[in-house]
């Protein structure tokens, strides 16, 4: 073979190992930024994941908080009513009835609801409470650490150049991370 025929190979086999270089580095980027892309996209539904959580549990938990109170408050009433009927009676006959109540009233509170547990019931609600509002403040905090890995991804001036040549048309923008809406920085208002 000759000097030339061998110097062209060597230069055309350096051409190609440059271009398949390039193609393979383009490529590379374009995968790492579909992968975070899709990231973004799952950390955002993560945190529709805890919203929805949050609309599904609360109004139960708060029902049944309501119906455990009220439960106990009729309980009490008829507890209390009986009681005032004991200090209120003027006559042994008045008194006697007014014992035979009471025993009933506290018999049946016994039966019903043998221990009174509405306190409790408000603490594991509050618990509640504070235990969602962390799984969808910390959903937020992953959903804005992706975002910001993203950004820092196809932001960068080769990777945003590599972007432009081999996306396919893809909208390669920054994103925004979670913002609250207006007024959201008030908790909402709990009410029995």
């Amino acid at each position: 073979m000759s000097k030339g025929l061998i110097t062209t190979l060597i230069v055309l086999g350096v051409i190609v190992v440059i271009v398949f270089g390039f193609i393979s580095w383009g490529t590379g980027v374009y995968d790492n930024a579909v992968q975070r892309q899709e990231n973004v996209k799952q950390s955002w539904g993560n945190v529709q994941t805890m919203y929805q959580r949050r609309a599904d549990l609360i109004p139960s938990l708060v029902a049944t908080v309501k119906g455990a109170a009220e439960n106990e408050k009729s309980i009490l009433v008829q507890v209390t009513q009986a009681r005032a009927g004991i200090v209120n009676a003027t006559t042994p006959e008045e008194l006697d009835r007014a014992g035979k109540q009471i025993n009933t009233a506290i018999n049946l509170a016994f039966e019903a609801y043998p221990q009174i547990r509405s306190t409790e019931n408000f603490s594991d609600l509050q618990a509640q409470l504070e235990g969602t509002e962390n799984r969808i403040a910390k959903a937020r905090e992953d959903y804005n650490e992706t975002i910001n890995g993203y950004n820092s991804y196809v932001r960068s001036f080769f990777k945003r150049m590599a972007l432009g040549w081999f996306g396919g048309g893809e909208d390669w923008t920054a994103k925004k991370g979670f913002e609250a809406a207006a007024g959201s920085e008030k908790a909402p208002e709990v009410k029995f």
